[in-house]
Order: structure tokens, then C-alpha cells, then sequence
């Protein structure tokens, strides 16, 4: 059986459609023939820009003898992805900049799947903003520290929603609220970062920059006041 990593286990565990998942930039194919292996997926559409790993991910089907079941195509982001097509769109492995402008890229595409599935490496808050413009509405947020590194998974479905204050933005509102404790864990380290900045800045430079971290530790103290309520 494939055996996913912390962070694509925790992405993999998101998906509740049971269909069609459609798994962009998919590279070795690990995701989608775990998803159709345990019966969490229909079908898999495995997505990749770039031919090697796609030929990579093709091996890795045909050995796992899927090829009925998982179709590989080549695409930038959701080029090749059909309206209707996919049930679930399962992204991760990428920045959030690159994320948001594959799901603005084809909106047809987008808006008519049942879920999303993230995990942003950064820019998180971008995502954020971008599924609430596109229509979606986050259900659940988790975070995972996987070989070193702290990751977000979000699961969005079809829906009007919008934060109120821009820290849910930057921090997700749904681990501020259900007190995750690797977020919190985060946030502590989040803390001590920007204060050893702080301590080592030149009291005589660049005071907009020095703003703007003191705005930021402020918003992280009020995180973690949140958190310890």
C-alpha cells in the first residue's frame, strides 16, 4: 500500500466527495492512487506540468493497476480540466501565489467542483481571500509539521463567506477557533521569531519596517491570547 507522508496523508483525509478527484500537479501520482486504492476517490485525473513526472506517476499507476481508473494528462494548473469534469480539486506541494491564480485561471472549472482541497507552502492568506471571492467557504483548516516544516490543509465547498477582520485572513480563522495545537505551537515559534528580530533591529533604520514587525507581533500575541482562552 502507499504509504503517504504526514502532510499528504493530512491532505488525503480531506477528501469527502467520494468522487472524481482531479489531483493537480500531481507528480509521482502517490495521491490519487492512494485516494482510488482505499476507495475514497471514483476515479483520479492525475495532473502534472511537467512530462517527467508525469511519465513517473504513469510507472506508479500501471504498477499499482489503475490505469483504468487514473487518467494522466499533462496541464498547466487546470488547462486540460474540463467544466464538470472533477468532483474534488486537490492541490499542494506549491506556493500560495501560483495556487490562487490556478484556481482563477479557469473559473468555469472551479466553481462547479463539490470541494477543495489545499495546502498552500506559503501565502496562505492569499488563498484565503482568493476562495472567498470565488465563491467557497472554508470548512476546515489543519496544520501539520512534517520533516520540519508547519503546513496548512484547508477543505473549501461552494459557498458565501467572508472574515471579518484580516488577522483570520493571515492566520485562519478555523485554527484560531478550534485551538489546533501544532498551529499553537507555531504561533509560539511565529513569536520568538519576530521578537528576535525585533531585539536585534538598529533603533536608527528604516522605521516603517520596524512598524510593520511590531504590527505583527502585536497580531501574534493576539492569536495566541485567543488560544489561551
Amino acid at each position: 500500500m502507499i504509504q503517504l507522508s504526514v502532510r499528504l496523508q493530512t491532505v488525503a483525509d480531506q477528501m469527502l466527495s467520494g468522487g472524481v478527484v482531479a489531483d493537480i500537479g500531481c507528480d509521482h501520482g502517490f495521491t490519487s492512487i492512494y485516494l482510488v486504492s482505499q476507495g475514497k476517490a471514483a476515479a483520479a485525473i492525475a495532473m502534472d506540468v511537467r512530462e517527467g513526472p508525469l511519465q513517473r506517476a504513469k510507472t506508479h499507476v500501471a504498477e499499482a493497476g489503475l490505469q483504468d481508473r487514473i487518467a494522466l494528462r499533462l496541464s498547466d494548473g487546470t488547462e486540460a480540466l474540463m467544466p464538470g469534469e472533477a468532483d474534488t480539486i486537490l492541490i499542494s506541494g506549491m506556493g500560495g501565489a501560483l495556487m490562487e491564480k490556478i484556481l482563477r485561471a479557469k473559473p468555469e472549472v472551479t466553481r462547479q467542483v463539490k470541494e477543495l482541497i489545499l495546502s498552500p507552502q506559503s501565502d496562505v492568506y492569499r488563498v484565503r481571500h482568493c476562495l472567498h471571492e470565488l465563491g467557497f467557504r472554508i470548512v476546515r483548516e489543519t496544520m501539520v509539521f512534517d520533516m520540519g516544516k508547519y503546513y496548512v490543509v484547508l477543505r473549501a465547498v461552494p459557498g458565501e463567506e467572508h472574515y471579518c477582520a484580516e488577522i483570520e485572513y493571515t492566520y485562519g480563522r478555523d485554527l484560531i477557533r478550534q485551538k489546533d495545537p501544532v498551529f499553537y505551537r507555531y504561533m509560539v515559534k511565529e513569536k520568538q521569531r519576530v521578537a528576535g528580530i525585533l531585539a536585534h533591529f538598529p533603533a536608527d533604520s528604516d522605521p516603517v519596517k520596524r512598524g510593520r514587525l511590531e504590527e505583527e507581533a502585536a497580531n501574534i500575541n493576539q492569536v495566541l491570547t485567543l488560544l489561551d482562552e
